[in-house]
């Protein structure tokens, strides 16, 4: 039934869209910031790091109740840009901090051997830092975008139900009682979680040979 359903089918594509979208977001905002936690130039004290770990010491329920609730007082309308937004805000640090620990415990004599060899800012960034990054992007990948599909109930707050994701779609069926529809789409999603993670193993492994 599920299979067969476009209602479902199409659900599950705008999940995934949605997901594509907010762990982009997360990667644009995100690296920076990394590098900024991880460059001592610019980072001097661990109060920095600790800031970006606060949010996360409250319920995401409740940040999301009071992000939408800012929306509200705003005069914003609720819909997919402001669930981006909370998104975004929910899942940031996942994005950041893989990648901030790849390149804290980076060997930093790749950079200036680069630079020792000529290599500009922009080249030695792109052709040593990112390669060498590549395995804390993908473990924040993995974290923002599998989480981001599942959710359910956040997003309903956040567009004010315009946006139904799978989430929400999984616990819709288990409350119509057709847990056989539920439990496939639980499949299918736990299905989604192994390959992201045989991905993110395989790419590990790489980076480590490399």
């Amino acid at each position: 039934r599920f299979f067969s359903d476009s209602d479902a089918i199409s659900t599950f594509a705008v999940s995934i869209e949605v997901a594509i979208e907010n762990t982009a977001i997360c990667l644009l905002l995100g690296y920076p910031a990394a590098w900024i936690l991880a460059n001592t130039k610019y980072n001097k004290s661990a109060v920095t790091i600790v800031l970006f770990i606060l949010p996360m010491w409250i319920n995401a329920l409740m940040r999301t109740l009071a992000t939408a609730e800012l929306f509200n007082m705003l005069g914003f309308t609720l819909g997919k840009g402001t669930l981006l937004f909370g998104m975004a805000y929910d899942y940031l640090p996942f994005m950041i901090y893989p990648i901030y620990n790849i390149l804290d415990r980076m060997d930093h004599s790749y950079v200036e051997a680069a630079q020792d060899l000529g290599a500009d800012k922009a080249t030695t960034f792109v052709k040593t830092i990112l390669p060498l990054s590549v395995s804390g992007i993908c473990s924040g990948i993995t974290m923002v975008f599998i989480p981001t599909i599942s959710t359910y109930a956040i997003s309903q707050l956040l567009s004010n139900g315009k946006v139904f994701l799978f989430g929400d779609s999984i616990q819709l069926s288990f409350e119509q009682g057709l847990y056989g529809v539920g439990s496939i789409m639980s499949i299918v999603m736990l299905i989604f979680v192994l390959v992201s993670n045989l991905i993110k193993l395989y790419v590990f492994c790489v980076g480590d040979n490399l």
